[in-house]
């Protein structure tokens, strides 16, 4: 069973930063693609971030591209995620997810778990930590 737990999340103003954490019990580690994915009340999932296991290349999410950054420390077993130049439209619960599915016709990794994570179809993830932008 794979258990995974995201911490760092609070409130900050625009512009501020924050990192998040997310710690996990997943045996084969690098089998899987990493990522964080964010809900705001009433939105659908958005994934944001992702870190492919084949070769650790990240992809973005154009609303956060160049400001949030996707790291992993893979002997902590931990994922992170960087978050600058924060704006109220990042309000939502962030959640980190493990998958080892990969698309089989084309497309991109990202727009795959994208989907995925968005209908829940495949993965895991953890159960989130809250991040408040205030204007």
């Amino acid at each position: 069973q794979v258990h995974l737990v995201e911490s760092g999340g609070g409130s900050v103003q625009a512009g501020g930063s924050l990192t998040l954490s997310c710690t996990s019990s997943i045996y084969a580690w690098s089998r899987y693609s990493l990522g964080w994915f964010r809900q705001a009340p009433g939105k659908e999932r958005e994934a944001v971030a992702i870190i492919d296991s084949d070769d650790d290349s990240t992809t973005y999410a154009d609303s956060v591209q160049g400001r949030f950054i996707i790291s992993k420390d893979s002997a902590k077993k931990t994922l992170y995620l960087q978050m600058n130049a924060l704006k109220p439209q990042d309000t939502a619960v962030y959640h980190c997810a493990a998958d080892d599915t990969r698309p089989s016709f084309g497309g991109t990794l990202f727009d795959w778990l994208t989907e995925n994570w968005k209908l829940g179809r495949s993965g895991f993830w953890g159960p989130g930590t809250q991040v408040t932008v205030s204007s």
